[in-house]
This record gives C-alpha cells, sequence and structure tokens, in this order.
C-alpha cells in the first residue's frame, strides 16, 4: 500500500489513516509510487525546457512551491560524500545573489550525506545525477538502525535526475554557462481535494501458506474502515495484482501453459507449487484479473468500496481447499452484490486469446518501482 502526497490542509486525516493502517497486521506486496516534481531550465537555450525528477524522501520539498536558482557544479567533491570544507568550497548565498542549486554525481554514500555536506556549503537545493540510465526511484533514508543524527536537520530540498540530463547540466556549467533553473512542486498535488490516495497490491492466492493469511486477515479487518474512508470522500484507493510474463522460448511449455493465460503474457506461480494436484496458476491469474474488473466496474456505478465486499465474499465462500475458487462461486458473489457480472466478464475478455488484455497490460505497467513490504513498512533504496 502506498500514501501518495496531500494537501497541506489535511495532516488529521492523514495521521488517522495512519494509525488506522498501523493498527492492523499484515504481510504483502505494494509499489512505492515515485513523487516527482518539474524542473524547469530558463538559460541557456541549448538546455530551455522541462525536465522531471525524483523528489527525496528527507529534506523540504516546497510542496504547491516553486524556487528559482543557478546550478553549481563542484571542481572537487563531486559525489560531496564528503564535508566541502575539507575542499574549502562555499556557497553561502551573497545578498543579492541567486540560490544554489548543488549538481552532483550519484554514488559512494548515502543521499542524505550528501545533502547534509551540500546543505552546510550554503546551497539552496541538491540535485543527484544519476550514474545509469533507469527510470527514476526516490532517494530515501537510511533504513538500518545506526541512523545519523543530522537526518532531521536536513532542510534543503532534493531530486534526482536522469543520467542524460546530468550529463548536459555537467557540460553547460564546466563550458562556462551560467545554468538557471526553477523548481516546482506544484504538480506535486496532482488532486489538492482534501483525499488521501493510496494502492493496494494483492492477490487472491489462499494457499501460499501464513503469507496469504495475514493478508486475508488484513483484508477483513480493513474494510470496515476503508469502505467508511472511501463513502465519506477521504480517501481514495485503488487495487492491484502483479503478473509476471513467460519467456517466448518457453510458452508452450507444460509450465507456462498451467501458469499463464493469453498465450504466456500474464502469469502467477502455481498455488501449490505442485503443477499434478490442486489450481494453477492461470487460475490465479483469471481470478485477480476478475477482482481488478469487479473494482472497476463498482468504480463506474461511483461504489468502489464494493471491492473489499466482493474481496472478503470471495476469501469465505470460494476458497481453494473447498474446490470452489470457480467462476460460478465468484458470479454468486458478484450478484450478491449487485454488480453487473456481464460487465465483468466483458472487461475480463478471452484469457486463452493470443492477445494482449487491456486490463493486464495496464495492471504490469503499473508494476513499475514495486517493493515488497511487511508490517506497512516500506523498504526504499537509500543510496548509490
Amino acid at each position: 500500500m502506498r500514501l501518495r502526497s496531500a494537501p497541506p490542509a489535511t495532516p488529521r486525516l492523514l495521521l488517522l489513516l495512519a494509525v488506522l493502517l498501523y493498527g492492523f497486521c499484515c504481510c504483502c506486496e505494494g509499489r512505492f509510487v515515485v513523487e516527482k516534481n518539474s524542473l524547469k531550465v530558463t538559460a541557456p537555450d541549448s538546455l530551455k525546457g522541462s525536465y522531471e525528477c525524483a523528489i527525496g524522501n528527507f529534506g523540504v520539498p516546497q510542496y504547491g512551491g516553486t524556487m528559482v536558482g543557478v546550478v553549481a557544479y563542484p571542481k572537487s567533491n563531486r559525489k560531496a560524500c564528503k564535508s566541502f570544507d575539507d575542499f574549502d568550497i562555499s556557497y553561502k548565498a551573497k545578498p543579492g545573489s541567486l540560490p544554489t542549486f548543488l549538481l552532483v554525481d550519484r554514488g559512494d554514500c548515502f543521499f542524505t550525506k550528501k545533502a547534509w555536506n551540500a546543505q552546510n556549503a550554503g546551497v539552496a537545493a541538491i540535485l543527484v545525477a544519476d550514474d545509469k540510465d533507469e527510470p527514476l526511484i526516490t532517494m530515501d533514508t537510511p533504513e538500518e538502525s545506526g541512523r545519523a543524527d543530522y537526518l532531521e536537520n536536513i532542510t534543503i530540498p532534493s531530486a534526482l535526475i536522469t543520467k542524460s540530463f546530468g550529463d548536459r547540466l555537467r557540460k553547460a556549467v564546466d563550458g562556462g554557462h551560467m545554468v538557471n533553473v526553477n523548481l516546482d512542486w506544484r504538480e506535486s498535488l496532482p488532486h489538492p481535494d482534501e483525499r488521501v490516495e493510496y494502492e493496494f497490491w494483492t492477490n487472491s492466492n489462499d494457499e501460499c501458506g501464513p503469507k496469504c493469511d495475514s493478508q486475508i486477515d488484513f483484508v477483513k479487518s480493513f474494510k470496515g474502515p476503508a469502505q467508511i474512508l472511501e463513502k465519506k470522500g477521504y480517501t481514495q484507493f485503488t487495487p492491484h495484482y502483479i503478473t509476471w510474463y513467460c519467456p517466448e522460448a518457453f510458452t508452450l511449455s507444460k509450465q507456462c501453459k498451467s501458469q499463464c493465460i493469453n498465450h504466456g503474457r500474464y502469469c502467477a506461480p502455481d498455488p501449490e507449487q505442485d503443477f499434478s494436484k490442486g489450481y494453477d496458476g492461470k487460475d490465479v491469474v483469471v481470478q485477480n484479473l476478475r477482482q481488478v474488473c469487479v473494482y472497476k466496474v463498482a468504480k463506474e456505478n461511483k461504489k468502489p468500496w464494493l471491492w473489499w465486499d466482493y474481496v472478503t465474499d470471495f476469501a469465505i465462500r470460494c476458497p481453494m481447499k473447498e474446490k470452489k475458487y470457480t467462476k460460478e462461486c465468484a458470479d454468486g458473489v458478484i450478484k450478491s452484490l449487485g454488480l453487473d457480472h456481464k460487465a465483468i466478464d466483458k472487461c475480463i475478455g478471452d484469457p486463452n486469446a493470443d492477445e494482449e488484455n487491456h486490463v493486464l497490460k495496464a495492471e504490469q505497467d503499473a508494476q513499475v518501482s514495486t517493493w515488497y513490504f511487511c508490517m506497512i513498512y516500506f523498504f526504499h533504496s537509500p543510496r548509490l
């Protein structure tokens, strides 16, 4: 589950939801949504334009505001892993001068260490250039027990930029150009509507042992608060499901045929880890797809909270152990909730077709930056 940024006007609601979540124990899968803001270069002409960057999970982002500055790239200590005092470098602003946005290289130390050293050198913000071409991630704080005491004192905003953009900035600064930048956090509040948004990554498989038991227990326990918050318009949630794809060379193999639908495009592990008995992975994929479609149809009818009813009722009425993990049982639950099962069937499509399923394709696209967590604890990458 991931909470998206909420407007500053809703701290009590955020606290309420956090307390509710903390009160329930689960172990499941979650997607970490990378918060991004816009970086606009106004000079030189060769760099003019808007660029995407990822907001660091420390310091003080200027949500809803902007900040103007000039980019600097240090001659020494370019990874900012040491104090700039050791190199006799200072960026403390002089009266009337523009704030400095320090460009540093990724690697060798924690992101927070870079930000702390940059802040002590007098910069207004830090831009960390990635060292390889990859999707942007969120720079996070170290997770080990020996957390540095400076973490709570970092006040400057930070952002991770792509390698290609970082290379262009370095070239411009080293070439003697004055690079003017505007950091804009106004887009970081995508829905300033007093709602908290969160995503819940789950699975319909109920035969994976304690993990599955904890997951369904969480859904059952959190169902009541989740529905109240959703009905009153305080939250907006979206359920998601993880699938894999079978390598093209193996799509005709017994394993892929039993674990996948749509000719190997969407797969799930065998529930019992035994291909000779019980349900197959493809049965799990179809049920996961059905649960996504239940949510979509319920949302179209302005009752997205019915997803919680369907998932809990299906777990109770249609367990694998009783060999009721079937479409017939699922349709019975759907009808009892007053949902249009024909609309849901249309959403599901044909699992045997040799073509993409637009619903599951969207789920796979959403799996970018997916992380595993337990007990509502997130694991992020704090460095390198």
